[in-house]
């Protein structure tokens, strides 16, 4: 619903978020507070054997990587409890900075919990963990529906007695009978697959242990949360050596293309992940595959199949027993099989913007360019959303994408409430800008600290009758428009509008006089914030300024000015400055009312 500007309902409606916001900021920050507040027990790596751990990463540390590690440890040693976020993109390494944080705890005599989405993830970190622990004084264990019920008995017993240092599991993990003996860290792995009351029960187990989340798509709370400075956040934006991005194609279902790039892989001795989204429809969709390509073996893996046939199911592809695996989205979460570079998603139309993003991540792993096809159903129209999700995935193809497309999905769903479980938020009401923007004052403000964003926070409303925008003929697409708006009204000089001009010149052409226009009115709002006017109405006759509070900030050289050109300046009863001027036509207008404000801006300076 719109309103409209300078209404009462619009200064309501932000009255209203900027209260919740405020609201759930003190909230927020009690908690970082309580945390912040508290101890925990330094810890720190016993130097010779970390140098030995680091050896064993058979690829070269890229230098956000790195970045990330040292930011992890110095959380770690600070003697402060660590809420740390690692975004970095998939395949880019983050399970390296989990497995050092877990070694510099283990070390330190903590136990470390690893908690994973996915079976399929828990079973590969689990064996990733087991060969880098090799040799060292480290007990690993995994916890999940692999494990037979007795065999997780013991595990929990033994997790109790603080006979296991690094457990590795599911949401089992957070049930309320498992015990720890002196849990130090927990490690969240894809943090995006997790509730909210599933976060906050990790939060309980103890106030004092270290927090690191990773993600390569965090969820557009998570992403508010590390934007507002509330959490710690680190980025790994830099591609490991060697790595192609994935080619990515958006199309109707066509068998040729299908049977060509299953071909294709199987020729250059790779294997396909072939992803259909519901179970119901996976007898089907492999039964046209065998039609389509009979000379290639498949395996099927769903998340409601037996353990043992699932364990069984995965290790044959593992082992290069079948090429091709076909299977939910139960993939989708941090799987690393580098022989798999093709990647073909049956109705890509009904997964979410982060699901695809995270199961395109499965491929292109390796030295090989990773192919990735999403297919819809031919002669069927899609949701507009759906759409917009396909279409910033075919945009996204470069290498290192993740976080651009977390903003997007910020963009595409709103943020959600940053508290509990209540997810509806109040960005819809005042547009994910605004509420960024009203966050960001309710957090310093909460944290003690004056900006002078709040000080500039009133606007001056300024009427010179003349057209200001930026013409739908001269930037067609409304997303840059938008983004143009917002960069101008961020201008704080004249030498940044005279760049942003030129910048505008050099990219869309000459200047129409409406954006000149926009730029000299912009101009005259910073001064009307010097000079404190509130509000200006200027027509063919002349101008009437109102002064903010009826106040200027120097009286005595406003009355001196006024006594000098008393024939054309005069203030009313009601404290209105009135300035008489005969202008031809609106551009006289800007200009005029641009020198006056120039002198009155110096004045009250």
């Amino acid at each position: 619903e719109l309103d409209k500007l300078g209404g009462a309902a619009w200064q309501a409606r932000k009255a209203r978020v900027k209260q919740r916001i405020r609201d759930i900021t003190q909230h927020l920050l009690k908690v970082a507070a309580q945390r912040a507040i508290r101890e925990s027990d330094p810890l720190t790596a016993p130097a010779g054997t970390f140098d030995e751990f680091c050896a064993r990463f058979p690829y070269a540390e890229t230098e956000d990587q790195q970045r990330a590690i040292d930011e992890v440890l110095t959380d770690m040693a600070a003697g402060k409890p660590m809420d740390r976020l690692v975004c970095g993109d998939v395949g880019f390494g983050k399970t390296e900075v989990a497995l050092r944080a877990a070694f510099v705890a283990a070390m330190s005599g903590k136990q470390v919990a690893v908690v994973t989405p996915t079976t399929l993830l828990c079973r590969q970190h689990f064996k990733t963990f087991t060969d880098r622990f090799r040799g060292f004084p480290v007990t690993v264990r995994q916890l999940s529906r692999l494990v037979t019920t007795k065999d997780a008995n013991q595990i929990k017993a033994d997790l109790k007695e603080g006979k296991v240092d690094i457990i590795i599991g599911t949401h089992a993990l957070l049930s309320k009978s498992i015990a720890f003996a002196d849990l130090g860290l927990v490690i969240v792995d894809e943090e995006q697959h997790f509730g909210v009351s599933q976060k906050e029960r990790l939060k309980e187990l103890r106030g004092d242990i270290h927090v690191l989340t990773l993600t390569a798509t965090p969820i557009p709370r998570t992403l508010q949360l590390a934007l507002t400075g509330i959490r710690e956040m680190s980025l790994i934006t830099t591609a490991p050596v060697d790595r192609l991005a994935v080619r990515t194609f958006v199309l109707p279902f066509d068998p040729v293309v299908i049977r060509e790039a299953v071909l294709r892989e199987q020729f250059r001795g790779g294997q396909i992940f072939y992803v259909c989204p519901r179970i119901e429809d996976l007898d089907q969709v492999a039964e046209r595959i065998r039609k389509l390509v009979p000379e290639v073996k498949i395996v099927t893996a769903h998340g409601q199949m037996p353990a043992a046939a699932l364990e069984k199911a995965m290790t044959a592809f593992y082992d290069r027993s079948y090429d091709l695996l076909l299977a939910t989205n139960i993939i989708e979460s941090g799987l690393d099989i580098p022989s798999a570079n093709t990647m073909i998603i049956h109705r890509a139309d009904i997964l979410g913007l982060s699901q695809l993003y995270q199961l395109r991540g499965r491929i292109g792993r390796s030295k090989l360019r990773g192919y990735c096809y999403l297919t819809t159903p031919p002669g069927k129209a899609l949701t507009q959303t759906a759409e917009k999700r396909l279409e910033v995935m075919q945009t996204l193809d470069q290498l290192g994408a993740g976080f651009t497309l977390a903003s997007h999905d910020l963009d595409i769903r709103g943020a959600g409430n940053l508290l509990g479980e209540e997810q509806s938020g109040q960005v819809r009401e005042v547009g994910v800008e605004l509420y960024q923007h009203l966050l960001e004052e309710a957090v310093a403000e909460a944290r003690g600290e004056v900006r002078d964003a709040q000080k500039q926070e009133w606007a001056p409303q300024i009427n010179l009758g003349t057209a200001v925008l930026i013409p739908e003929a001269y930037v067609s697409d409304l997303s840059v428009r938008l983004g143009l708006y917002r960069r101008v009204a961020g201008l704080e000089n004249d030498q940044e509008a005279e760049a942003f001009a030129a910048e505008m010149i050099d990219r869309f052409g000459p200047l129409p006089n409406e954006v000149e226009n926009l730029l000299r009115i912009v101009a005259v709002k910073r001064l009307c914030r010097t000079a404190g006017i509130e509000r200006i109405e200027a027509g063919p006759k002349g101008a009437v300024l109102s002064f903010r509070g009826n106040r200027f900030a120097r009286p005595e050289k406003l009355i001196d000015f006024i006594s000098r050109r008393s024939e054309i300046i005069s203030v009313r009863p009601d404290h209105k400055l009135v300035y008489r001027q005969d202008w031809l036509d609106a551009d006289a207008r800007v200009s005029g009312v641009r020198k006056l404000m120039d002198k009155l801006a110096e004045m009250a300076a």
